[in-house]
Protein backbone atom coordinates (compact mmCIF):
# COMPACT_ATOMS: atom_id res chain seq x y z
CA UNK A 1 0.00 0.00 0.00
CA UNK A 2 1.63 2.96 -0.92
CA UNK A 3 0.93 6.83 1.06
CA UNK A 4 0.66 9.77 -0.96
CA UNK A 5 3.02 12.52 -0.14
CA UNK A 6 1.44 16.01 -0.94
CA UNK A 7 3.52 18.99 -1.78
CA UNK A 8 3.86 21.62 0.59
CA UNK A 9 1.28 23.97 0.95
CA UNK A 10 1.66 27.24 0.10
CA UNK A 11 -1.01 29.58 0.25
CA UNK A 12 -0.63 32.88 -1.74
CA UNK A 13 -0.92 36.30 -0.11
CA UNK A 14 -4.81 37.53 -0.39
CA UNK A 15 -6.42 40.23 0.57
CA UNK A 16 -8.34 39.84 3.45
CA UNK A 17 -11.77 42.02 2.89
CA UNK A 18 -14.29 40.47 4.87
CA UNK A 19 -15.91 40.74 8.15
CA UNK A 20 -12.92 39.28 9.73
CA UNK A 21 -10.23 37.61 10.59
CA UNK A 22 -8.27 40.91 8.85
CA UNK A 23 -4.50 40.74 7.44
CA UNK A 24 -2.65 39.79 10.33
CA UNK A 25 0.10 43.02 11.16
CA UNK A 26 3.12 42.22 9.81
CA UNK A 27 4.52 42.89 13.42
CA UNK A 28 2.87 40.39 15.36
CA UNK A 29 3.58 37.71 12.45
CA UNK A 30 7.08 38.72 13.32
CA UNK A 31 6.69 38.14 17.22
CA UNK A 32 4.89 34.95 16.46
CA UNK A 33 7.43 33.61 14.51
CA UNK A 34 10.45 34.72 16.06
CA UNK A 35 9.82 33.53 19.30
CA UNK A 36 12.78 30.92 20.70
CA UNK A 37 10.87 28.82 23.23
CA UNK A 38 8.08 26.33 23.07
CA UNK A 39 7.75 25.38 26.62
CA UNK A 40 4.59 27.29 28.09
CA UNK A 41 6.11 27.44 31.63
CA UNK A 42 9.29 29.55 30.54
CA UNK A 43 9.58 32.61 32.54
CA UNK A 44 9.24 34.78 29.85
CA UNK A 45 5.85 33.57 28.72
CA UNK A 46 4.32 33.64 31.81
CA UNK A 47 5.41 37.55 31.99
CA UNK A 48 3.84 37.90 29.00
CA UNK A 49 0.71 36.92 30.10
CA UNK A 50 0.92 38.69 32.96
CA UNK A 51 1.53 41.92 31.10
CA UNK A 52 -1.34 40.79 28.59
CA UNK A 53 -4.01 40.64 31.20
CA UNK A 54 -3.05 43.98 32.00
CA UNK A 55 -2.90 45.54 28.76
CA UNK A 56 -6.22 44.33 28.33
CA UNK A 57 -7.65 46.22 31.22
CA UNK A 58 -6.45 49.11 29.72
CA UNK A 59 -7.58 48.41 26.20
CA UNK A 60 -11.41 47.63 27.22
CA UNK A 61 -11.24 50.55 30.26
CA UNK A 62 -12.19 48.00 32.83
CA UNK A 63 -10.97 47.23 36.65
CA UNK A 64 -12.74 44.07 36.25
CA UNK A 65 -9.77 41.83 37.94
CA UNK A 66 -11.41 38.88 35.58
CA UNK A 67 -10.36 40.07 32.61
CA UNK A 68 -8.34 37.78 30.36
CA UNK A 69 -8.11 35.84 27.50
CA UNK A 70 -9.07 32.38 25.90
CA UNK A 71 -7.05 29.70 24.40
CA UNK A 72 -8.82 29.98 21.10
CA UNK A 73 -11.19 32.36 18.35
CA UNK A 74 -14.23 34.21 19.34
CA UNK A 75 -16.27 31.13 19.96
CA UNK A 76 -14.01 30.23 22.48
CA UNK A 77 -14.63 33.01 25.13
CA UNK A 78 -18.11 33.28 23.93
CA UNK A 79 -18.17 29.52 25.07
CA UNK A 80 -16.30 30.53 28.46
CA UNK A 81 -19.14 33.67 29.03
CA UNK A 82 -22.26 31.81 28.32
CA UNK A 83 -20.81 28.57 30.83
CA UNK A 84 -22.40 30.40 33.40
CA UNK A 85 -26.06 29.69 31.95
CA UNK A 86 -27.36 26.80 33.69
CA UNK A 87 -30.26 24.57 32.53
CA UNK A 88 -33.32 26.40 33.53
CA UNK A 89 -31.75 30.09 33.74
CA UNK A 90 -34.38 32.46 32.29
CA UNK A 91 -32.72 34.46 29.39
CA UNK A 92 -33.89 36.96 27.14
CA UNK A 93 -31.43 37.08 23.85
CA UNK A 94 -31.70 39.36 21.02
CA UNK A 95 -31.19 38.02 17.41
CA UNK A 96 -30.33 40.30 14.34
CA UNK A 97 -27.72 38.31 12.29
CA UNK A 98 -26.14 35.66 11.38
CA UNK A 99 -23.84 35.54 14.67
CA UNK A 100 -26.02 36.50 17.48
CA UNK A 101 -28.15 33.90 16.57
CA UNK A 102 -25.54 30.81 16.62
CA UNK A 103 -24.99 32.76 20.30
CA UNK A 104 -28.83 32.56 20.95
CA UNK A 105 -28.43 28.54 20.00
CA UNK A 106 -25.53 28.53 22.74
CA UNK A 107 -27.18 29.70 25.02
CA UNK A 108 -30.45 27.82 24.00
CA UNK A 109 -27.93 24.50 24.59
CA UNK A 110 -26.83 26.42 27.97
CA UNK A 111 -30.49 26.34 29.06
CA UNK A 112 -31.90 23.86 28.33
CA UNK A 113 -32.75 20.30 30.31
CA UNK A 114 -31.44 17.29 30.06
CA UNK A 115 -35.33 16.49 28.58
CA UNK A 116 -35.37 19.40 26.40
CA UNK A 117 -31.90 18.10 25.15
CA UNK A 118 -33.29 15.01 24.22
CA UNK A 119 -35.95 16.06 22.27
CA UNK A 120 -33.94 17.85 19.92
CA UNK A 121 -29.96 17.36 20.92
CA UNK A 122 -28.41 20.11 18.07
CA UNK A 123 -30.95 22.37 18.67
CA UNK A 124 -32.63 22.27 22.11
CA UNK A 125 -35.75 24.37 22.62
CA UNK A 126 -35.43 25.81 25.92
CA UNK A 127 -38.25 26.94 26.95
CA UNK A 128 -36.45 29.75 29.94
CA UNK A 129 -35.04 30.88 26.84
CA UNK A 130 -37.16 33.78 24.77
CA UNK A 131 -35.29 34.73 21.50
CA UNK A 132 -36.45 38.31 20.09
CA UNK A 133 -36.06 38.37 16.48
CA UNK A 134 -34.98 41.64 14.74
CA UNK A 135 -35.26 41.68 11.07
CA UNK A 136 -32.62 41.45 9.24
CA UNK A 137 -30.50 44.88 8.73
CA UNK A 138 -32.34 46.18 11.82
CA UNK A 139 -30.53 46.93 14.86
CA UNK A 140 -31.52 46.35 18.50
CA UNK A 141 -32.94 49.45 20.08
CA UNK A 142 -32.90 50.27 23.77
CA UNK A 143 -36.54 50.40 23.31
CA UNK A 144 -36.65 46.72 22.78
CA UNK A 145 -34.59 45.59 25.25
CA UNK A 146 -36.55 47.61 27.85
CA UNK A 147 -39.28 46.05 26.40
CA UNK A 148 -37.97 42.66 26.84
CA UNK A 149 -36.46 42.54 30.22
CA UNK A 150 -39.93 44.38 31.48
CA UNK A 151 -42.30 41.63 30.29
CA UNK A 152 -39.76 38.78 30.99
CA UNK A 153 -37.57 39.45 33.86
CA UNK A 154 -34.48 37.54 33.29
CA UNK A 155 -31.29 36.60 34.96
CA UNK A 156 -29.58 36.64 32.05
CA UNK A 157 -29.84 39.50 29.16
CA UNK A 158 -27.67 38.86 25.46
CA UNK A 159 -27.07 40.93 22.69
CA UNK A 160 -24.49 41.05 20.27
CA UNK A 161 -22.42 44.98 19.90
CA UNK A 162 -21.59 44.57 16.49
CA UNK A 163 -23.57 41.95 14.54
CA UNK A 164 -21.13 41.54 11.32
CA UNK A 165 -23.91 39.04 9.96
CA UNK A 166 -25.99 42.17 8.70
CA UNK A 167 -23.02 44.54 9.43
CA UNK A 168 -25.34 46.47 12.35
CA UNK A 169 -24.50 48.08 15.38
CA UNK A 170 -26.81 47.45 18.08
CA UNK A 171 -27.58 49.87 21.44
CA UNK A 172 -25.02 49.32 23.86
CA UNK A 173 -26.41 52.26 26.06
CA UNK A 174 -29.85 50.80 26.00
CA UNK A 175 -28.70 47.43 26.80
CA UNK A 176 -26.83 48.39 29.65
CA UNK A 177 -29.29 50.69 30.92
CA UNK A 178 -32.69 48.33 30.53
CA UNK A 179 -30.52 45.55 32.32
CA UNK A 180 -29.85 47.85 35.57
CA UNK A 181 -33.20 48.71 35.65
CA UNK A 182 -34.36 44.77 35.34
CA UNK A 183 -31.63 43.84 37.46
CA UNK A 184 -30.68 41.45 34.58
CA UNK A 185 -26.95 40.64 34.12
CA UNK A 186 -26.20 41.31 30.79
CA UNK A 187 -23.81 39.26 28.27
CA UNK A 188 -22.27 41.01 25.05
CA UNK A 189 -20.72 39.74 22.16
CA UNK A 190 -17.68 42.13 21.54
CA UNK A 191 -16.13 39.97 18.76
CA UNK A 192 -16.51 42.77 16.31
CA UNK A 193 -16.27 45.55 18.42
CA UNK A 194 -13.11 45.33 20.34
CA UNK A 195 -10.64 47.35 19.05
CA UNK A 196 -12.38 49.26 16.59
CA UNK A 197 -14.44 50.83 18.36
CA UNK A 198 -13.77 53.05 21.31
CA UNK A 199 -16.01 52.22 24.38
CA UNK A 200 -15.05 51.51 28.18
CA UNK A 201 -16.02 48.12 29.84
CA UNK A 202 -16.80 50.09 33.00
CA UNK A 203 -19.29 52.89 31.37
CA UNK A 204 -21.70 50.49 31.43
CA UNK A 205 -22.66 48.42 34.86
CA UNK A 206 -25.54 46.63 33.37
CA UNK A 207 -23.03 44.55 31.45
CA UNK A 208 -21.95 41.44 33.63
CA UNK A 209 -19.52 39.25 31.02
CA UNK A 210 -18.49 40.17 27.98
CA UNK A 211 -16.52 38.62 25.15
CA UNK A 212 -14.04 38.85 21.90
CA UNK A 213 -11.36 37.52 19.61
CA UNK A 214 -7.87 37.93 19.09
CA UNK A 215 -8.25 37.96 15.08
CA UNK A 216 -10.64 41.35 14.18
CA UNK A 217 -10.21 44.39 16.33
CA UNK A 218 -6.53 43.62 17.62
CA UNK A 219 -5.23 42.33 14.38
CA UNK A 220 -3.53 39.36 16.02
CA UNK A 221 -4.09 35.64 14.92
CA UNK A 222 -6.99 33.42 15.13
CA UNK A 223 -6.53 30.59 17.32
CA UNK A 224 -3.89 32.33 19.55
CA UNK A 225 -5.89 34.25 22.24
CA UNK A 226 -9.95 35.75 22.94
CA UNK A 227 -10.49 38.21 25.42
CA UNK A 228 -13.19 38.09 28.02
CA UNK A 229 -13.78 40.72 30.83
CA UNK A 230 -16.05 39.49 33.90
CA UNK A 231 -17.25 41.58 36.98
CA UNK A 232 -17.14 40.61 40.63
CA UNK A 233 -21.38 39.85 40.33
CA UNK A 234 -20.70 37.81 37.30
CA UNK A 235 -17.89 35.59 39.07
CA UNK A 236 -20.50 35.58 42.33
CA UNK A 237 -23.38 33.84 40.31
CA UNK A 238 -20.66 31.20 38.73
CA UNK A 239 -19.81 30.40 42.14
CA UNK A 240 -23.17 29.85 43.04
CA UNK A 241 -24.28 28.10 40.62
CA UNK A 242 -21.23 25.98 39.28
CA UNK A 243 -20.74 25.12 35.73
CA UNK A 244 -20.69 22.51 33.11
CA UNK A 245 -17.49 22.68 31.80
CA UNK A 246 -13.53 22.24 32.77
CA UNK A 247 -11.88 24.03 29.71
CA UNK A 248 -14.18 27.01 29.15
CA UNK A 249 -15.23 27.91 32.90
CA UNK A 250 -14.38 31.29 34.05
CA UNK A 251 -12.80 30.55 37.02
CA UNK A 252 -10.41 28.17 35.72
CA UNK A 253 -9.81 29.77 33.21
CA UNK A 254 -8.73 32.80 35.16
CA UNK A 255 -6.39 30.98 37.61
CA UNK A 256 -4.29 30.46 34.67
CA UNK A 257 -3.96 34.34 34.14
CA UNK A 258 -3.08 34.42 37.74
CA UNK A 259 -6.51 35.80 38.98
CA UNK A 260 -7.40 33.69 42.09
CA UNK A 261 -10.32 34.22 44.34
CA UNK A 262 -10.98 37.97 42.63
CA UNK A 263 -6.90 38.90 43.37
CA UNK A 264 -4.20 39.13 41.06
CA UNK A 265 -1.41 36.45 42.11
CA UNK A 266 2.08 35.59 41.45
CA UNK A 267 1.44 32.31 39.15
CA UNK A 268 -1.47 30.68 37.82
CA UNK A 269 -2.72 27.62 39.30
CA UNK A 270 -4.70 25.71 36.61
CA UNK A 271 -3.42 23.38 34.24
CA UNK A 272 -3.92 24.58 30.46
CA UNK A 273 -1.39 23.71 27.88
CA UNK A 274 -0.77 27.08 25.59
CA UNK A 275 1.39 28.22 22.75
CA UNK A 276 4.66 30.59 23.90
CA UNK A 277 4.10 31.61 20.07
CA UNK A 278 0.61 32.85 20.47
CA UNK A 279 1.10 34.70 24.18
CA UNK A 280 4.24 36.49 22.02
CA UNK A 281 1.52 37.15 19.02
CA UNK A 282 -0.95 38.15 21.41
CA UNK A 283 0.85 40.81 23.40
CA UNK A 284 2.79 42.07 20.71
CA UNK A 285 -1.05 43.35 19.10
CA UNK A 286 -2.15 44.97 22.53
CA UNK A 287 0.75 46.71 22.65
CA UNK A 288 0.19 47.81 19.05
CA UNK A 289 -3.40 48.99 20.21
CA UNK A 290 -2.00 50.86 22.88
CA UNK A 291 0.82 52.13 20.97
CA UNK A 292 -1.73 53.56 18.17
CA UNK A 293 -4.74 54.32 20.60
CA UNK A 294 -8.53 53.44 20.94
CA UNK A 295 -9.45 57.05 19.68
CA UNK A 296 -7.24 57.53 16.85
CA UNK A 297 -7.93 53.98 15.18
CA UNK A 298 -12.00 54.31 15.92
CA UNK A 299 -11.40 57.67 14.07
CA UNK A 300 -9.32 56.02 11.63
CA UNK A 301 -11.98 52.77 10.93
CA UNK A 302 -14.81 56.04 10.40
CA UNK A 303 -12.86 58.04 7.64
CA UNK A 304 -11.89 55.34 5.62
CA UNK A 305 -15.45 53.33 5.89
CA UNK A 306 -16.57 56.68 4.76
CA UNK A 307 -14.33 56.79 1.56
CA UNK A 308 -15.34 53.21 0.77
CA UNK A 309 -19.13 53.17 1.75
CA UNK A 310 -19.04 56.43 -0.69
CA UNK A 311 -17.54 54.58 -3.71
CA UNK A 312 -19.92 51.86 -3.84
CA UNK A 313 -22.22 53.76 -3.64
CA UNK A 314 -20.77 55.58 -6.61
CA UNK A 315 -21.34 52.59 -8.13
CA UNK A 316 -24.70 52.24 -8.14
CA UNK A 317 -24.93 49.64 -4.97
CA UNK A 318 -27.10 50.50 -1.56
CA UNK A 319 -25.44 50.29 1.85
CA UNK A 320 -27.49 48.75 4.33
CA UNK A 321 -24.93 48.74 7.14
CA UNK A 322 -23.84 51.27 9.95
CA UNK A 323 -20.33 49.56 11.02
CA UNK A 324 -17.09 51.17 10.70
CA UNK A 325 -14.88 48.07 9.71
CA UNK A 326 -17.25 46.91 7.13
CA UNK A 327 -19.41 47.55 4.32
CA UNK A 328 -22.64 45.40 3.85
CA UNK A 329 -24.22 46.50 0.58
CA UNK A 330 -27.06 45.22 -2.81
CA UNK A 331 -25.52 45.36 -5.69
CA UNK A 332 -26.81 47.38 -8.68
CA UNK A 333 -30.42 46.89 -9.32
CA UNK A 334 -29.05 45.45 -13.39
CA UNK A 335 -27.05 42.73 -11.17
CA UNK A 336 -29.23 41.94 -8.46
CA UNK A 337 -29.22 37.86 -7.45
CA UNK A 338 -25.77 38.04 -8.82
CA UNK A 339 -24.27 38.20 -5.34
CA UNK A 340 -22.68 35.02 -4.88
CA UNK A 341 -21.18 34.73 -8.77
CA UNK A 342 -19.65 38.32 -7.87
CA UNK A 343 -18.20 37.43 -4.75
CA UNK A 344 -16.55 33.97 -5.60
CA UNK A 345 -15.17 35.66 -8.96
CA UNK A 346 -13.32 38.14 -6.39
CA UNK A 347 -12.22 35.42 -4.09
CA UNK A 348 -11.06 33.60 -7.14
CA UNK A 349 -8.41 36.30 -7.39
CA UNK A 350 -7.28 36.46 -3.90
CA UNK A 351 -9.08 39.45 -3.45
CA UNK A 352 -11.25 38.41 -0.22
CA UNK A 353 -14.85 39.94 0.37
CA UNK A 354 -17.17 37.74 1.86
CA UNK A 355 -21.30 36.67 0.93
CA UNK A 356 -23.72 37.32 3.82
CA UNK A 357 -24.11 33.57 5.46
CA UNK A 358 -27.95 33.95 5.80
CA UNK A 359 -30.60 35.65 3.55
CA UNK A 360 -31.06 37.69 1.75
CA UNK A 361 -27.54 37.35 0.15
CA UNK A 362 -25.65 40.52 -0.34
CA UNK A 363 -21.91 41.60 -0.47
CA UNK A 364 -19.77 42.73 3.05
CA UNK A 365 -16.25 44.37 2.24
CA UNK A 366 -14.27 44.68 5.10
CA UNK A 367 -11.59 47.25 6.37
CA UNK A 368 -10.04 45.56 9.07
CA UNK A 369 -6.00 46.83 9.18
CA UNK A 370 -6.73 48.18 6.04
CA UNK A 371 -6.31 51.56 7.29
CA UNK A 372 -4.68 53.69 4.49
CA UNK A 373 -5.14 55.28 1.07
CA UNK A 374 -3.60 52.65 -0.76
CA UNK A 375 -5.05 49.60 1.01
CA UNK A 376 -8.42 51.34 0.57
CA UNK A 377 -8.18 52.44 -2.95
CA UNK A 378 -7.08 48.61 -4.39
CA UNK A 379 -10.44 47.58 -2.43
CA UNK A 380 -11.95 49.92 -4.73
CA UNK A 381 -11.15 49.26 -7.71
CA UNK A 382 -11.01 45.14 -7.20
CA UNK A 383 -14.45 45.77 -5.81
CA UNK A 384 -15.01 48.45 -9.72
CA UNK A 385 -13.15 46.10 -11.59
CA UNK A 386 -15.97 42.60 -10.23
CA UNK A 387 -18.69 44.97 -11.06
CA UNK A 388 -17.52 45.63 -14.94
CA UNK A 389 -16.38 41.76 -15.39
CA UNK A 390 -20.08 40.90 -14.83
CA UNK A 391 -21.67 43.86 -17.18
CA UNK A 392 -22.53 46.12 -14.59
CA UNK A 393 -21.53 50.06 -15.22
CA UNK A 394 -18.63 51.84 -13.28
CA UNK A 395 -17.74 54.92 -14.27
CA UNK A 396 -14.10 54.24 -13.51
CA UNK A 397 -13.16 58.39 -13.63
CA UNK A 398 -15.84 59.69 -11.16
CA UNK A 399 -14.52 56.99 -9.17
CA UNK A 400 -11.09 57.95 -9.34
CA UNK A 401 -11.95 61.49 -9.10
CA UNK A 402 -13.87 61.07 -5.38
CA UNK A 403 -10.75 59.20 -4.16
CA UNK A 404 -8.48 61.73 -5.07
CA UNK A 405 -11.00 64.53 -3.14
CA UNK A 406 -10.60 62.44 0.04
CA UNK A 407 -7.74 60.96 0.22
CA UNK A 408 -5.65 64.51 -1.58
CA UNK A 409 -3.82 62.04 -4.19
CA UNK A 410 -3.99 60.08 -7.23
CA UNK A 411 -4.73 56.30 -6.29
CA UNK A 412 -4.94 55.00 -10.02
CA UNK A 413 -5.18 51.18 -9.91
Amino acid sequence: MTFQIYPTLEIPETLAAGPGPGNTDARVLQAFSSAGVADHMQGDVLRGMIECKHMLREIWGTTNIYTFAVAGTGWSALDTMFSAVMPGDKVVAFNNGTFSGIDTLTLRIKAATPDEHAANPLDPQAASVTIIDVPHGQSVTGDMVEAALAEHKPKWAFMAHWETGSGRINDLRGFSDACEHHGAMGLIDAVSSLGVEDFRVDDYPGIAGWASCPQKGLCCLPLTYAPVSFTDAYIDSLKATGAYSYVHNPIFEARHWGIVDGQDVEKGTYHRTHSGYAVAAFHESLRLTLQEGLAKRAHAYKTHEAVLRDAVIAMGCEVTSDMSSLVVLNLPAELAGREMELVQNCRARDFGIWPTLSAPVQVRIGILNQLNHQSIGRIVHLFAEAIREMGGSVNLEAIEALLESRYGTSIAA
